[in-house]
């Protein structure tokens, strides 16, 4: 009996008796919410390159998890949305993967997304921080300079600045190269100035019915949830290009009132990732399934039974047809 089959058997014991049942979008709870006259409604967009905290932002706005975080460049592949409601605005917020010079079809996939969320903005935030070069991505950036819809620039981790000169002399040079935008100098995580930079996208909204069920948290399915969680599992726990090569598909969401039974596939590029992947007696993988339920567990507030299968499907990242069944290309 191989480890897959060992990690599977072991699952299907611990989840026996889960019953079918239809998936939803997450939403929230609670009643429908009413909508005040004047409602105010809008697409406020975030971009910026890589590892300069544009998920630990959305997050933090919307006040929900939705979007995974890792050190790590490329975490973020999707365009997902988050939603923010109350009886006198919505906010539909996308988080966009980060821009970079695409080396195969997959980034070629995330960088459309990021340059999609150019053309259907409301309000575009653009986000940097402290350390970045200015020039990094200069004709994605010029294109940021050539939008007529209000620019926000986001100056991201100002909590690792030294001083309130080199504040300003930051804020200053984005000036030079962004002067058409409003600058917003905060740190997501420490949850500084990110009130102030809410309340002017509420400012900027223009007045427009809800796009979204008023009690909607995110456009995402909720097994999307569970892919990305089990997917920020194997950055964390992997090094080098093993996570890069891998990708996550729900094969079966099963729920009732008290418990979740899923069934996942990690894909690979090479037989060579999937051995890596399980690692001895399936020790590894085994430390991915418990991580990933755990989280999987808070989000959706119940007992989960979590089962984990490893495929090859080799040089995934440059096939249109896995990327279109794995969602990255329309």
């Amino acid at each position: 009996m191989n480890n897959e089959n060992k990690i599977r058997e072991e699952a299907v014991i611990d989840s026996a008796g889960v019953p079918e049942a239809i998936e939803t979008t997450v939403e929230s709870a609670g009643a429908e919410a009413p909508v005040a006259d004047g409602h105010k409604a809008g697409f406020v967009n975030i971009v910026g390159n890589p590892n300069v905290g544009k998920s630990t932002l959305m997050n933090r706005l919307v006040g929900e998890r939705l979007s995974i975080i890792t050190s790590k460049a490329q975490t973020t592949r999707h365009r997902i949305m988050g939603i923010v409601n109350t009886p006198e605005y919505q906010i539909v917020y996308s988080d966009t993967p980060g821009v970079l010079k695409p080396k195969y079809k997959l980034q070629q996939s995330m960088l459309d997304f990021s340059e999609g969320a150019l053309t259907d903005a409301d309000v575009l935030v653009y986000v940097t921080d402290v350390v970045e070069d200015a020039e990094k991505n200069k004709d994605f950036l010029d294109r940021v300079a050539r939008e007529k819809v209000p620019v926000l620039l986001v100056i991201n981790k100002i909590d690792l600045v030294k001083s309130q000169t080199d504040l300003e002399a930051l804020v200053d040079k984005w000036k030079k190269r962004l002067p058409n935008a409003e600058i917003f100098p905060l740190s997501a995580t420490e949850d500084f100035n990110v009130g102030n930079l809410q309340r002017r996208i509420v400012e900027l909204l223009p007045v427009s019915p809800p796009f979204f069920g008023k009690d909607a948290l995110t456009d995402k399915p909720a097994r999307f949830f569970v892919t990305e969680t089990i997917r920020e599992k194997l950055l964390l726990d992997y090094d080098k290009e093993i996570p890069y090569s891998t990708e996550v598909i729900v094969e079966k969401f099963d729920e009732k009132d008290n418990a979740i039974h899923i069934m996942a596939v990690i894909y690979v590029e090479r037989d060579s990732q999937k051995g890596i992947i399980i690692g001895k007696g399936g020790a590894k993988i085994k430390k991915v399934g418990i991580q990933a339920r755990e989280d999987i567990e808070k989000f959706f507030g119940k007992k989960v039974y979590l089962e984990l299968f490893v495929k090859v499907e080799k040089d995934w990242r440059n096939r249109e047809n896995k990327l279109r069944e794995f969602g990255y290309m329309e």
